[in-house]
């Protein structure tokens, strides 16, 4: 017999429960546009030595780059706009915005092709010529990247206002983005490479922070095949190390931003939410005659429409239901009503009931599932719930935590005492994974009648820890060569 609670006054929206792949390849419609699909996104006070005072956040996009995937590799759209919001108030609606644009330049190298005194200039097909490129010379690229930054602000009246970000030292307005890790031929030492494209950034009103974009080692860790494969996991209740990480040698396209808490809050409030999203021009033609100036192959015109969210990871991926995924990605955390019966009648903890059944495994007997709103929705109640909250979903994080030091974070977040830890903010060393499939078969509903498998230790069986990641700024690791 299921037992009945009801809905706390109020809550009509949408809860999160979840687990297994982060937002890669997760709807129908992002799969056929992987530069805007956004994989993972990261929240947390900084635990880098004397920048406690900032909040790190991290958007990822381009799931699953394999290194070698040349020779055009994983440049982003010039047409897309990629946004990292921030709703300071806990009224599901944006009040910052960090919009990313993207723009290429073509510096063809040519070479003399022909006998002697009847030579043709003739344009070479990589996206490099012949040499090497370093931290202090990268004139050999025929491709590069550079990009725009702007702090859009929302007033509670939906008015929107744009300043655009400029460097902090030279006070450009555009940005070099680092070229994918070819390999270590083109690029011998791409760590210091890469470092030089982290740069300081002027805000408005005379704040400042660091800023980051480009390829890394993707941070997510998850036993990827086995899952999709009706969870073809050994023992779900096992060593949570006993398998590798799936996609430990795919890269991703990472944008990181350093901001001050002061310049992220709202008066007292010191509860923020996060998400990101991708949008692109409504109307998009092929052109015939493609070349390479921007558009290259298309023509676009019209509103931009968003194709990608993602706050709270893993979401899209096992609770929305497969009609509805390309609807989520469009959508907006105020109407997240829509998506109510998910939540409320969640599918996930079935599905494992059913698959697990011989090893015990039973899903939570208790519907609406209350438990799950606080946690993934509201934020829980003096931990990272902002007063006066709607429920949304979103990633929140309490910036008056302190941050606890790397060596000290337990993987597991919350439930592992930490409270720094997801889902208080997400940071790379936190095994959502884990964690998320405890939630989700009950472990905060601490009844063994109503949760009678809620205190297991499910697991994936793919390990991820504090360890694995920096303690400095840009925190996410280089990425894999695309040869040795």
């Amino acid at each position: 017999m299921r037992v009945r609670t009801l809905l706390p006054a109020g809550v009509g929206l949408f809860a999160v429960c979840s687990a297994f792949a982060s937002s890669h390849r997760e709807a129908p419609l992002v799969t056929e546009m992987p530069k805007v699909d956004g994989t993972d996104f990261y929240m947390f006070r900084s635990y880098e030595a004397g920048h406690d005072d900032s909040v790190i956040l991290i958007a990822n996009y381009q799931p699953l780059q394999d290194a070698y995937g040349g020779p055009n590799y994983f440049f982003m759209d010039p047409e897309a706009r990629y946004e990292i919001h921030v709703d300071n108030d806990g009224d599901a609606r944006e009040d910052l915005t960090f919009r990313f644009r993207f723009d290429n330049a073509l510096k063809p190298t040519a070479l003399d092709v022909g006998a002697p005194g009847q030579t043709k200039s003739v344009a070479i097909p990589l996206v490099t010529g012949i040499g090497a490129v370093s931290a202090a010379d990268a004139t050999v690229l025929n491709l590069t990247e550079s990009f725009t930054v702007d702090v859009v602000r929302t007033t509670n009246k939906g008015k929107k206002s744009a300043t655009s970000v400029a460097h902090g030292s030279t006070g450009a307005l555009s940005f070099a983005k680092p070229v994918d890790h070819i390999g270590t031929k083109t690029i011998p030492d791409y760590a210091a490479y890469a470092a030089a494209h982290v740069v300081p950034i002027a805000l408005p009103n005379g704040f400042s922070g660091r800023m980051f974009v480009g390829q890394r080692d993707d941070p997510f860790v998850v036993n990827l095949g086995q899952v999709f494969d009706q969870v073809n996991i050994a023992n779900p209740i096992g060593a949570p190390n006993a398998v590798p990480d799936r996609i430990e040698d795919a890269n991703v396209t990472s944008f990181v931003l350093e901001i001050p808490i002061a310049f992220l809050v709202d008066g007292d409030e010191t509860v923020i939410g996060g998400w990101t999203t991708a949008s692109l021009p409504k109307n998009r033609v092929l052109r015939a005659n493609p070349t390479f100036e921007v558009p290259t192959t298309e023509k676009t015109k019209g509103k931009y429409v968003q194709v990608s969210r993602l706050g709270m990871p893993l979401v899209n991926e096992v609770i929305i239901g497969l009609p509805d995924k390309d609807r989520f990605n469009a959508s907006q955390p105020k109407d997240d009503a829509q998506f109510l019966d998910y939540v409320t009648h969640p599918t996930l903890p079935e599905i494992l009931g059913i698959l697990f059944a011989g090893a015990g495994v039973e899903a939570p007997n208790v519907f609406p599932r209350t438990d799950l709103i606080a946690a993934f929705l509201t934020g829980l109640d003096g931990v990272n719930q902002p007063a006066g909250v709607k429920p949304a979903e979103m990633l929140r994080l309490n910036t008056a935590t302190a941050p606890t030091p790397k060596a000290n974070q337990n993987r597991l977040g919350l439930l592992g005492s930490d409270a720094a830890g997801f889902p208080n903010g997400r940071r790379l060393g936190d095994d959502v994974v884990d964690i998320e499939l405890r939630v989700a078969m009950g472990v905060l509903i601490g009844d063994a009648q109503l949760a009678p498998s809620g205190a297991l230790p499910f697991t994936d069986a793919a390990l991820v820890d504090a360890s694995m990641f920096g303690d400095t700024f840009p925190f996410v690791n280089d990425p894999f060569p695309g040869s040795p």
